[in-house]
């Protein structure tokens, strides 16, 4: 009897064994945890409309009955979404993937549950995931899985590292994370050596660039709108505004209230005690109301030291308005300080006005304006004010200095080679699109040509000098009785008729285009041609001939066919986008906008159209033969006035 019950103690015992096993296998099977935390899918105001469009497709899972592009959009908004949690991971764990296809799994499931919160089907991670595509493995995008591995094929400081840093809610400071990504991503493809991969390493990219550097966190607005392209609702900011404007009218009440106090004071003390001092007071008061709302306002004594008494050994040259001379600040910074000369400003109140308008403008493609100083009017004998404008220093000069003075001072300067004349022309197009687009009203600049287009230490450009700068009306075009600008480069319809638009600007980018492509000035008297040489006539008519090597610098040509061969099929796509940019009627040419589509290969360059008539014509000439008295490009125009402008 005791044996047959230590016999069934046995089997009890070793069926309890089996169970707790069985039990630890299925723990250990399926119930692997997400470490990622998708908290912020019901917090941050992402649009969800692509995916609730799905909503009506009662058969989510067969995708032939969705339309493509539904499908694609709704997907890579949730893929970007996902990708927030996974860049949070990377900088938590240093890794870029997930560990397993378990946890993978997981995470893709709690991931729904979140969107499920939302109204969204349920079973869009399904439709749009598959688990293995989040798992590590050495065999995507140049074996890399860890930040460690990223640093071993990339060193730890990329472009990224310098271009994502900073609050990317900034456009142009996200137009360069986007770049640096760009460029990063096919540094990894060049080193991974499949082009299949580019996917992988572009997603790779975006997780170090959130997770990593940027100072502001996967979560923050700038990383989620810039770096994952997440389309960001704008009603959280309303009740912020509406919140600011009730604190603003409430404290805007209290400032009526007190400045009334203040007025009912002084008017009193005026009358009774400081009668003698009223010219005194209006005159500070106006000295202060004539500050411009620029970050640095600079004292005459500052700048007096800087240039070392605007000393001839600091003189850089003579620009708009003024000459240009190059200072050094107490704190060590080079700047470049333009006195000013001459101008159209009627007194003080509207170059500060001025300034503001140019302080305002912020673009890498832009040189930026440090501050301004106005000096009293006492301090020279004339009693004038005299006004200075303080500017970043462009340690490369200007374009015209490097294509056409290669012999300078006794200094060889090297040829531009064709990487660099190709980020010279997209950074003026860029900092064009700015002027137009970028800023509410539009701004048109008036003067643009080679002179007034600086290069920085890196040789990218920076285009300069807006004295001239005029803001548009909105939706109109821009008369004016003053035409301002440069021989050569003017627009013909703005220099004949006073008609300022966006496409003036184009113009005058289209000639510039032509001189870096072409290596000529826009007008040349050293041909020992009886009629001048005019680079809208002869870049046209060479490339309507088929004699386009004929128009290509001869520096471009020689070294098409080098170690590093340039790519001439880009060059001529330049080249054809400066020769319509400069087509004499304006319908014709493109929108700067356009046109940088156009150079960057998104969109195809047109025909080039007939020009109606040859703009250099050799009656702008006077009986010596060797100067002129208008711009040559608006000479024996062939055209009625309505049909240019249009």
């Amino acid at each position: 009897m005791k044996g047959d019950l230590w016999i069934v103690c046995l089997l009890f015992c070793l069926f309890s064994w089996v169970v707790s096993i069985s039990s630890a296998q299925k723990s250990t099977n399926f119930s692997a945890t997400c470490p990622l935390d998708f908290g912020y899918v019901l917090r941050a105001p992402w649009s969800s409309s692509n995916c609730k469009v799905l909503n009506s497709y009662p058969q989510l899972s067969n995708g032939s009955a969705i339309p493509t592009s539904s499908k694609g959009q709704c997907c890579q908004n949730l893929l970007s979404l996902f990708g927030v949690a996974m860049a949070q991971h990377l900088k938590e764990t240093s890794l870029f993937q997930l560990p397993n296809l378990e946890t993978s799994a997981s995470c893709i499931q709690e991931f729904q549950s979140k969107l499920n919160s939302l109204s969204l089907p349920s079973n869009l991670t399904s439709f749009c995931f598959d688990p293995i595509q989040f798992v590590n493995t050495p065999y995507i995008c140049a074996s890399i899985q860890t930040i460690q591995d990223w640093d071993k094929k990339l060193g730890n400081s990329t472009v990224l590292n310098s271009g994502c840093r900073s609050d990317l809610e900034d456009l142009t400071a996200c137009d360069g994370c986007v770049a640096a990504g760009f460029r990063v991503q096919q540094q990894l493809i060049a080193i991974d050596g499949n082009a299949s991969h580019s996917t992988d390493c572009f997603y790779f990219t975006i997780l170090y660039a959130a997770g990593i550097v940027n100072e502001f966190g996967p979560e923050s607005t700038g990383a989620m709108s810039c770096i994952f392209s997440i389309d960001l609702k704008k009603y959280g900011s309303s009740s912020k505004r509406h919140l600011a404007l009730i604190f603003g009218l409430a404290g805007a009440g209290m400032a009526v209230l007190c400045m009334s106090l203040v007025l009912g004071l002084y008017i009193w003390w005026n009358k009774r005690w400081r009668k003698n001092d009223d010219v005194e007071m209006e005159s500070t008061v106006s000295r202060r109301r004539m500050r411009p709302n620029t970050s640095v306002w600079f004292k005459f004594q500052e700048l007096e030291r800087a240039t070392d008494s605007f000393s001839q050994k600091n003189f850089i040259g003579r620009g708009g308005f003024g000459v240009v001379y190059k200072g050094t600040l107490a704190d060590g910074t080079n700047v470049a300080v333009k006195k000013i000369i001459e101008s159209d400003f009627q007194g003080n109140d509207e170059f500060c006005n001025e300034v503001d308008i140019i302080s305002n403008l912020k673009h890498r493609n832009l040189v930026s304006l440090r501050g301004c100083c106005v000096t009293d009017e006492n301090r020279i004998e004339s009693g004038e004010s005299e006004r200075f404008l303080v500017y970043d220093y462009m340690p490369n000069g200007n374009l015209e200095d490097h294509l056409f003075a290669v012999n300078q001072g006794g200094i060889l300067k090297q040829p531009l080679t064709w990487p660099q004349r190709k980020n010279i022309i997209l950074d003026v197009a860029k900092g064009l699109a700015y002027l137009h687009y970028g800023v509410k009203p539009a701004i048109y600049h008036r003067d643009i040509k080679a002179t007034n287009i600086l290069l920085d230490e890196d040789m990218r450009a920076r285009v300069a000098d807006f004295g001239l700068v005029k803001q548009s009306r909105e939706g109109q075009s821009h008369l004016t009785t003053r035409v301002a600008g440069t021989h050569g480069y003017l627009a013909p319809e703005y220099a004949l008729y006073g008609q300022l638009t966006e496409k003036s600007d184009v113009y005058s980018f289209g000639v510039v285009v032509l001189e870096i492509m072409c290596g000529r000035k826009v007008l040349d008297f050293s041909s020992g041609s009886p009629r001048a040489f005019l680079i809208t006539d002869w870049a046209w008519s060479k490339v309507k001939a088929g004699k386009i090597n004929e128009v290509l610098d001869t520096i471009l040509v020689k070294t098409e066919d080098s170690v590093s061969a340039n790519p001439r099929a880009i060059m001529v796509r330049f080249l054809l986008v400066g020769i319509l940019c400069a087509h004499v009627m304006v319908a014709l040419r493109p929108t700067i906008l356009d046109a940088l589509k156009m150079l960057e290969g998104d969109i195809e360059v047109p025909e080039i159209p007939d020009r109606p008539a040859p703009l250099g014509q050799p009656s702008f000439y006077n009986a010596s033969g060797n100067t002129f008295s208008i711009s040559p490009a608006l000479s024996c125009l062939r055209l009625p006035a309505g049909d240019m402008l249009r």
